[in-house]
């Protein structure tokens, strides 16, 4: 009855689509119910299912189309504090000050007074359950001195973990034009999450949480919803529109299903239900020898022309399909010895760069160009640091490897210390 209930909506969905089509414009401004549906499934939606263990895209839908990720950005902002757990930089118990800054944000929010202080692990429930806005920040501005420099790093990483598509502004998807990601990268991002920390991984599966004596309940309804489902994070802008990502297990296989733009939460959360039951199910009927696909299973139409895709990795033996990618390993654990540099006459501007970081102001590209030469003088010895203007921001930017090497090893010792770092190439 329910899966009936749910083909109906799809259905009035794309007879919305044919009404439409056959309606001269003037009647269609007599319909906007039906013009909202469509804006919302044309204009936002994106959706995808990744085996997680594989990688395997079993069902993709404007994958690599430009979305507002609102607060599904926080995950990178808790991959990064989950970082800093397991270098031992931050401790479960450390306290996190609020600023004025982060106190001054948006609803949804702990509502934590300037000048007051959470614990490292109440940040963490508050981004999981509540989506709290001001704990992101006051967590970006812990480990990384503002929320500029952090939404920098935020960056760097996506780029090292394969997110090709993804910018961040800043820590918490608060809107901002600039914050910007794909249902792709997203799931690149869960998956990472789930290689990189599992020992951290339990805090998206916690239905609520009490704080203060005050009751907090998961925006992730799924999560009590359906069985298996135990992450990961919701998202909710006018801009965005629900987005959803979830992973839940079944059989002992894991599957990572992004959903984005849906038009209203019960819709959005049916749809990523339906796209991982449908994919549980067409994993289980490929180990009985059947060849199928996630939109086959829901009497979608195959692609009738060409496809095109970024570069990807190939599947193994009979599920030879499309991957996702990480393209970084697990964050190293130990120093990268690089060959000390020989001086700056061994080395020419016009060479290889690194880039360690990308700001709003001048003072804090500066500022970060001063921290790596105190740290990692042996490995920036000769090289050039500059705060680069580019449009509104400033890159801050180290010129003058000789080698592609040389800047990939100087990377590489700031990697091993949890920094982020991206060689550029020549100039």
């Amino acid at each position: 009855m329910i899966k009936h209930a749910r083909r109906l909506v799809v259905s009035l969905g794309l007879a919305a689509a044919t009404l439409l089509a056959a309606t001269p414009p003037a009647a269609q401004a007599q319909i906007p119910y039906f013009r909202e549906i469509l804006a919302a499934r044309e204009n936002r939606y994106a959706a995808i299912v990744v085996d997680a263990k594989t990688g395997e895209v079993l069902y993709d839908k404007h994958p690599d189309a430009p979305r507002y990720p609102a607060s599904i950005t926080k995950v990178m902002t808790l991959y990064l504090t989950f970082e800093a757990l397991a270098s031992g930089k931050l401790h479960l118990d450390d306290r996190v000050v609020f600023s004025p800054h982060a106190s001054a944000q948006a609803p949804t929010k702990l509502g934590i007074r300037p000048g007051e202080s959470i614990s490292v692990a109440e940040a963490i429930q508050a981004m999981t359950t509540l989506s709290a806005n001001d704990a992101a920040v006051a967590m970006a501005e812990k480990l990384g001195g503002s929320e500029n420099r952090f939404a920098a790093l935020m960056t760097l990483r996506a780029r090292e973990l394969g997110m090709q598509n993804t910018h961040f502004d800043n820590a918490n998807g608060l809107p901002d034009s600039r914050n910007l990601s794909t249902a792709r990268d997203i799931a690149i991002l869960a998956r990472a999450a789930m290689r990189d920390y599992p020992q951290y991984y339990h805090y998206f599966s916690q239905t609520s949480f009490t704080f203060r004596g005050r009751y907090i309940q998961n925006h992730n309804h799924l999560l009590t919803g359906v069985p298996g489902v135990d992450g990961l994070k919701t998202g909710f802008t006018n801009a965005s529109g629900f987005n959803i990502a979830i992973s839940g297990v079944r059989d002992g296989r894991r599957l990572i299903v992004v959903v984005l733009g849906g038009p209203t939460r019960v819709s959005r959360d049916q749809n990523a239900e339906d796209l991982l039951l449908t994919g549980f199910d067409v994993m289980k009927r490929r180990g009985m020898g059947e060849k199928l696909t996630i939109a086959q299973n829901l009497h979608e139409p195959e692609p009738s022309g060409p496809v095109i895709r970024p570069p990807v990795e190939q599947g193994d033996g009979d599920q030879d399909a499309l991957k996702i990618v990480l393209t970084s390993a697990p964050p190293p654990r130990t120093k990268v010895e690089v060959a000390p540099a020989r001086g700056r006459h061994a080395r020419r501007a016009e060479d290889w760069s690194v880039q360690v970081g990308e700001f709003r102001s001048h003072a804090d590209a500066k500022e970060q160009i001063a921290l790596v030469k105190k740290k990692f003088g042996q490995h920036f010895d000769g090289a050039e640091g500059a705060a680069e203007k580019q449009g509104r921001r400033y890159k801050a930017v180290f010129t003058g490897f000789a080698s592609k090497s040389e800047a990939a090893g100087a990377c590489h010792a700031l990697k091993a210390r949890r920094l982020a770092c991206q060689v550029l190439g020549k100039s």
